[in-house]
């Protein structure tokens, strides 16, 4: 069975050393008091939490799953899911980054993220469920009335209430201006929803009293499409004035998925017959209010596969240090064995270290857009505000769509090392890979996050914001650009940042004349902008890392993250010379295929 270790030096090198949270804490009077210390021993904390309580339970629900009383319309969650919640809440776990004002402990967003990454590595099904909770608390913290925030939020900062999105139905997916769910209005002030939803994550289980549901529907003469949307918040048991519960509401699991992966994770069809719920936010304007759970999703399915790729590369290069198999090319590598650990062989350390650049890449991008999280929310400038939000709202589609390709590469290549062994259960790199591959399809398939950032991020605005970023890229190479220890770093960085300028402006003129150019180069687009992303911030980890060697400290640390960098330049990096062709190509030998595809 897998085991799994916090990866706190890495998390402390990216959140002290390359981004430097505390002198961005002391900026904002909400934070300025939290030292690094403290950070540290909340992050020690949780990896406990997530090694000793949930890492168990992992193969636990992907064997058992879920399982649904038809009668009753309630589900059981795995042995052990419920106690380990109970625990989590307990600890105050659910609170960790929400407002004071509703009980929460107000800690900055980008340590919540620390923390659900090892939440992720551990068990990303178990952690789906809190997840979703903070997602629901998000949008009803910035969408809901006062009497509805009275209401709700202190109980979903405690987690006696979790929380789920209800978006998709039967007929439509992605394409939500063809959702059907019908809210009358009654003459309380109250709503009665009547519809179907489908993979609903969290819809239904055993681990809480109550469950918040947030439902797009449509109201009677309502606009078509995503014009006509609004969002009610209709929890599973009716709350009295005082807070307490009341009926049972008409929203109930109808039918479990039978899934992939993710089986620890409770995916249920939902009927609303009549359900009780009440508007929030304006009406008609309820895609707008969703968007703050959808894109916190949509970081945390980022979060999920970083988990994923960190825990199933500790398990490989484990395994690749202790499976004997041949002898090195070079030599007997293990004198006093039969055979040679199979890590000395090239291309197993090449599937490694690319779970691990991938992994700790990964985890720079991340904490750098919850950086930005905090900064939106908690600045006093409101200048630095809307630039953080800015350069978030275009690396969103880059964490979730980026990172989970990746990590389906990683947990792919970690099974791959494992040989044979992989494929069966018992080692449990299989099932990484299997929960790996929805991150790929939900909160937005990979394609519709790709049609996202060229389409509106990059070319709706004439690349202005992607400019913002691209300064940060621009003063790294001058700062270095003269110093020969970091030009195998700074020179691919200047290569590419002046292959995306000019593949970003070919791409927009292209696009003006024919807007299926959007759709045809739009995934190669933003995997070249997140190999440029990711370039970005492994120079500045080399950076870092060389000039403490430099300074004389002997930590081997160091030296692991300039040898990874290389790798990853050398190895990884030039996957975007090929991206950029393809990305030139013309849309017909996409689009005038009829006789290919008959």
């Amino acid at each position: 069975m897998p085991t799994y270790q916090a990866p706190l030096r890495d998390m402390q090198f990216v959140l002290h050393e390359v981004l430097n949270v505390s002198a961005d804490f002391e900026q904002m009077p909400a934070h300025q008091d939290l030292d690094a210390g403290t950070v540290n021993a909340v992050l020690e904390e949780a990896g406990k939490f997530a090694a000793e309580v949930l890492t168990p339970l992992n193969r636990v629900g992907d064997v058992q799953g879920c399982h649904l009383n038809r009668d009753t319309h309630e589900v059981k969650t795995p042995d052990g899911f419920k106690a380990a919640y109970q625990q989590f809440c307990e600890g105050g776990w659910t609170a960790l980054s929400c407002d004071p004002t509703y009980g929460g402990q107000g800690l900055p967003y980008i340590v919540n993220q620390c923390l659900y990454e090892m939440l992720n590595s551990a068990n990303q099904a178990w952690t789906m469920y809190p997840g979703l909770t903070h997602g629901a608390y998000s949008a009803l913290s910035a969408h809901g009335s006062d009497e509805q925030k009275h209401m709700y939020l202190p109980k979903l900062t405690s987690g006696e209430w979790t929380g789920t999105m209800c978006l998709t139905e039967p007929h439509c997916g992605t394409d939500l201006g063809m959702l059907r769910t019908k809210a009358e209005p009654q003459a309380d002030g109250t709503y009665r929803l009547t519809g179907q939803k489908i993979f609903i994550s969290s819809g239904e289980h055993d681990l809480a009293d109550n469950i918040v549901h947030l439902v797009l529907a449509r109201m009677p003469d309502a606009p078509a499409g995503t014009k006509g949307i609004s969002l009610f918040v209709v929890p599973k048991f009716q709350v009295n004035a005082d807070g307490s519960l009341g009926e049972r509401n008409a929203i109930f699991c109808s039918g479990l998925e039978e899934k992939m992966g993710i089986h620890g994770n409770a995916t249920c069809q939902m009927t609303l017959d009549g359900a009780v719920g009440s508007l929030v936010g304006q009406p008609n304007k309820g895609l707008n209010a969703m968007f703050v759970m959808m894109n916190g999703a949509r970081i945390g399915v980022g979060m999920q596969s970083l988990g994923l790729s960190e825990v199933a590369y500790q398990n490989a290069l484990a395994y690749a240090k202790d499976r004997l198999q041949m002898r090195s090319l070079t030599g007997v590598k293990a004198l006093d064995k039969p055979a040679d650990p199979i890590i000395v062989h090239p291309d197993v350390r090449k599937m490694l270290l690319t779970a691990k650049a991938y992994s700790e890449g990964g985890r720079a991008l991340a904490l750098f857009a919850a950086q930005l999280l905090d900064r939106e929310h908690a600045h006093p400038d409101p200048a630095v505000r809307q630039e953080a939000a800015q350069l978030m709202a275009l690396l969103t589609p880059v964490v979730k769509a980026f990172l989970t390709d990746n990590a389906w590469i990683s947990t792919s290549h970690c099974l791959q090392v494992y040989g044979g062994h992989g494929f069966i259960q018992e080692w449990g790199m299989e099932q990484f890979v299997r929960d790996a591959r929805i991150n790929m399809i939900y909160e937005g398939t990979n394609t519709i996050q790709s049609l996202d950032l060229l389409g509106r991020k990059v070319l709706g605005d004439q690349g202005e914001v992607l400019k913002k970023f691209g300064a940060k890229i621009v003063a790294l190479i001058e700062q270095e650009k003269d110093n020969p220890e970091m030009a195998e770093f700074i020179q691919p960085l200047a290569w590419l940042s002046q292959k995306v300028q000019e593949s970003t402006m070919s791409l927009g003129m292209r696009a003006m004349r024919d807007a299926d150019v959007v759709g045809a180069a739009s995934v190669d687009y933003l995997r070249v902008i997140g190999h440029w992303v990711f370039g970005y911030f492994w120079a500045r980890m080399a950076q870092v890392a060389k000039q403490k060697i430099a300074a004389g400290d002997r930590d081997p640390f160091y030296v692991a993250k300039v040898q990874t960098a290389r790798f990853y330049f050398a190895k990884l990096y030039p996957e975007t010379a090929s991206l950029l062709r393809m990305m030139q190509a013309e849309v017909d030998v996409l689009l005038d295929t009829e006789a290919a595809l008959q």
